[in-house]
This record gives C-alpha cells, sequence and structure tokens, in this order.
C-alpha cells in the first residue's frame, strides 16, 4: 500500500516533478511509472491529480514495466516534412517558370540570376500552370527560400513611369 496522498509534502512532490523534467523519453516515463507504484497503488489517474503528469505517459510507463517492453519514439515522423521530399518536383517547375524570367547580374559581380518574378506570382504559376494543390504547396516566404537555393535573387519591381 502506498503512501497516502497527504503524506507527500510539497517538497516531496516538487522533487519529483523537477526529477521527471530532467529526463526524458523511456527514462521518464520509467520513473514516473516506478513513483506511481510507489506512492499511488499504480493509478496514473491519481498521479496525474496530485502531481500533474500526463496520465497516458504514466500508464504507458507502467505497461512498459509490467511487460519489459520499451516502446520506440518515432519523432521523425512529427511535423510537416521538408516541400522538396514531399514534392520532388518542386525545384524542376520552379526552374522551368523562372528561367523565363531571370537574368544574370549586368556589371557580372555575383554568379546569381535575377529574377524579375516575385515568389507569391511563382507561387501562383506553379497552381495555374502545372497544377499543384494551393494546400500542398510551400508558403510564398519558403517559396522565395528555394528560390534564393537554387540561385535566384528577387528584386523589387521598379515602377514604370508613364
Amino acid at each position: 500500500m502506498g503512501i497516502p496522498q497527504f503524506m507527500l509534502t510539497d517538497t516531496i512532490k516538487s522533487t519529483f516533478k523537477d526529477a521527471a523534467q530532467k529526463l526524458t523519453s523511456n527514462r521518464k516515463r520509467d520513473f514516473m511509472a516506478k513513483v506511481t507504484e510507489d506512492y499511488f497503488d499504480s493509478s496514473a489517474r491519481i498521479a496525474e491529480t496530485v502531481m500533474g503528469w500526463n496520465r497516458q505517459s504514466v500508464q504507458l510507463g507502467l505497461h512498459e514495466r509490467r511487460t519489459g517492453i520499451v516502446c520506440v519514439e518515432n519523432y521523425q515522423a512529427r511535423g510537416r516534412h521538408n516541400s522538396i521530399e514531399v514534392l520532388p518536383n518542386l525545384e524542376a517547375d520552379i526552374r522551368s517558370l523562372v528561367d523565363a524570367q531571370a537574368q544574370a547580374d549586368p556589371k557580372f559581380q555575383s554568379t546569381f540570376l535575377y529574377a524579375r518574378i516575385s515568389a507569391r506570382a511563382v507561387r501562383e504559376a506553379l497552381v495555374s500552370v502545372h497544377g499543384y494543390n494551393e494546400s500542398e504547396l510551400p508558403s510564398r516566404q519558403t517559396c522565395g527560400e528555394i528560390l534564393n537555393r537554387l540561385g535566384y535573387r528577387l528584386k523589387k519591381h521598379k515602377k514604370r513611369n508613364p
């Protein structure tokens, strides 16, 4: 039988929370499960109420301790993937659009090509010309970064004088 809830002082709780915060992944779950087994009768719900820990993490730690099988995280699968990985033809399509609009540096001081097209216009052309969906394309800013990576420099358009 674990220690009743009123026996855990605020100092002990803060020590447990601090220790759990310094650990990561399966070590953290194992620590939280051990504390839950020792002090909260293996109840993840009580550990959540008293310690403020995620109940699912505590339950997973308890299952890992019981079975001896440690779950492996897949952090690489989280978040949005690089647009070049998701759309392998994107660079070639951008290059085909911008090459017609690009010009070399007039003073030949750099190897960059200056594009007379904006990143927003490139994004709109990818939708209209190449048939991409708006949702699958990267943002305007990312399109500008891709253009820079491909060796294009965007210049501000000068307004024509009448």
